[in-house]
């Protein structure tokens, strides 16, 4: 048909490491709202079966870690420097990348983090996704609000050193969930 695009969903993937399940529950929602694979690296730093093959068909690659000690966990970095073998052969240049994590502290040193998966991300040659969620910084701000610890460059939670990953604040996972949509929604512009 004359005129007519072709056009097909994009693939998204969510890659991520979790210590105590508060980053899985993140990913979760991530994945929620975009709609995306979820690729968990284990315990010893390592994929499932099958997922390399994933990355590599991803449009879009959204990452995830901990903060811990400022930056990623050591089995995300594991991860991360296995990701040398793509990188020789520019296999993921061009693809969308964005980046999410959570610490026990307000800040805990969390932009760190996104510095890092941004930085791996541009290794790659990716383009990066930002939050796209207006901070709720307002006399008015409740803690459930979107976005209330005002990332630009990623999603972020807090999650108080004694508190259960069921214990999340939902705002924090409505962030998440908000941010996946908006990845899986560039990576349609892309995929057109």
């Amino acid at each position: 048909m004359a005129g007519a695009t072709d056009s097909r969903e994009p693939v998204v993937v969510v890659i991520y490491h979790s210590g105590y399940g508060h980053t899985q529950r993140m990913a979760q929602a991530v994945a929620a709202g975009a709609g995306a694979e979820l690729i968990a690296i284990d315990g010893e730093g390592n994929l499932p079966a099958g997922g390399w093959e994933a990355l590599a068909a991803a449009d879009a690659i959204i990452m995830g870690s901990p903060t811990y000690m400022g930056s990623v966990s050591w089995q995300f970095k594991k991860f991360a420097d296995a990701s040398s073998k793509p990188w020789y052969t520019e296999s993921w240049k061009d693809k969308l990348f964005a980046g999410f994590t959570n610490s026990s502290a307000p800040n805990g040193d969390k932009s760190s983090t996104l510095i890092y998966l941004f930085t791996l991300a541009m290794q790659h040659g990716g383009i990066w996704v930002s939050q796209g969620i207006p901070p709720s910084n307002s006399k008015a701000a409740q803690r459930n609000d979107p976005n209330f610890l005002g990332s630009y460059s990623g999603a972020m939670a807090h999650s108080p050193s004694d508190a259960g990953a069921g214990e999340m604040a939902q705002g924090d996972l409505e962030t998440a969930r908000s941010f996946g949509e908006r990845v899986a929604e560039v990576a349609g512009r892309f995929s057109r």
